[in-house]
């Protein structure tokens, strides 16, 4: 119990922070000239997120994925295949309801990799496969670099104007910064390792200052006399909707595959999160600017819901089942 109350402490200290610059951004948004400093530093500080991906993203187990392809298959299938489909069936809740661009930001955050940290702690509380989620986030968020960018110009290009400028962006400040990572990640990984919680401050800080700059557009554009109390709250239970979907999907799938039990909790655990640190980045370089508030206030709403919902799912399960022993 400890454990998860410490862990969703932690985290929720850093929503707390993002919730803070929505608010500032929302009284003193950046303007003129101060908003063209502030997407330089937002470029400089989405390369150095992905520089540090690369870095901590262990390729080795990533790569050993393979080797069990029905599990971490699995997990990719639901983060990529059946996740983006129940985002395209929220597009049929009336306008009325969610204004059309938090409809697209519900179906953003469905294109998104797994989480990393939270996904391996929740099922290491439940009792689960550690290895077998540091394999499956691992390689959720390697596929994610190269997959949520195909998903978007796939499923949300037309509408959000994407184009080959975007291609360009994504090279120079996603591609190229987490393949930096991983080249130096033999001589870094020691000392990032051994520095964990300034690394964790810095790339917290910059989704923290990408937030920031994502809703001054925002509120420079328009977003709060479009988006109202009435409209988060369905974004809520939206996403409330969609995780519990997929937390019974993983459930079915599991038990109709035969994985056993800590296999299960892999699949349920990492199978049913999206990754707002990597989300966030991911948004200032694929999207509009404009149109960015827009998308990640359902991601930061989802985000929470699913740390609430899984720590709590993770205790019980971890309190029910004695512990199996990992599959060789």
């Amino acid at each position: 119990m400890s454990a998860v109350r410490r862990l969703v402490a932690r985290i929720d200290l850093f929503i707390v922070s993002l919730l803070l610059a929505v608010a500032v951004a929302s009284f003193f948004p950046v303007r003129g000239q101060a908003a063209e400093g502030l997407d330089v530093a937002v470029v400089i500080a989405v390369g150095w997120l992905f520089f540090l991906y690369g870095v901590r993203l262990p390729t080795k187990e990533a790569v050993n994925a393979l080797r069990d392809w029905r599990l971490h298959g699995s997990v990719l299938a639901v983060t990529f295949v059946v996740f983006p489909l129940l985002g395209l069936a929220m597009q049929l809740v009336p306008s009325s309801v969610v204004p059309t661009d938090l409809k697209l930001g519900l179906l953003f955050l469905t294109l998104l990799p797994s989480t990393v940290q939270s996904s391996i702690a929740f099922t290491s509380i439940a009792r689960g496969n550690v290895a077998g989620a540091v394999v499956a986030a691992s390689f959720s968020n390697l596929a994610g670099v190269l997959l949520t960018p195909l998903l978007v110009a796939g499923l949300l290009g037309g509408t959000v104007g994407f184009s080959a400028d975007s291609i360009g962006k994504i090279g120079l400040q996603l591609l190229a910064p987490f393949v930096a990572g991983q080249l130096l990640r033999r001589w870094l990984a020691p000392f990032v390792l051994r520095h964990k919680r300034v690394t964790t401050l810095t790339d917290r800080g910059s989704v923290v200052l990408v937030v920031y700059a994502a809703f001054s557009h925002g509120v420079v554009d328009g977003i709060w006399t479009t988006v109202d109390v009435g409209s988060i709250v369905a974004v809520a239970v939206l996403c409330c909707l969609l995780l519990a979907a997929v937390l019974g999907l993983t459930t079915f799938a599991g038990k109709r595959f035969g994985f056993s039990r800590a296999d299960r909790v892999v699949l349920l655990m990492c199978g049913s999160k999206k990754s707002l640190a990597s989300g966030v980045p991911m948004a200032t370089v694929l999207l509009p600017a404009a149109t960015i508030g827009f998308m990640v206030l359902p991601l930061m709403i989802f985000h929470q819901i699913q740390l609430i919902v899984c720590a709590v799912i993770a205790r019980r399960m971890g309190d029910a089942a004695e512990p199996e022993p990992a599959r060789p």
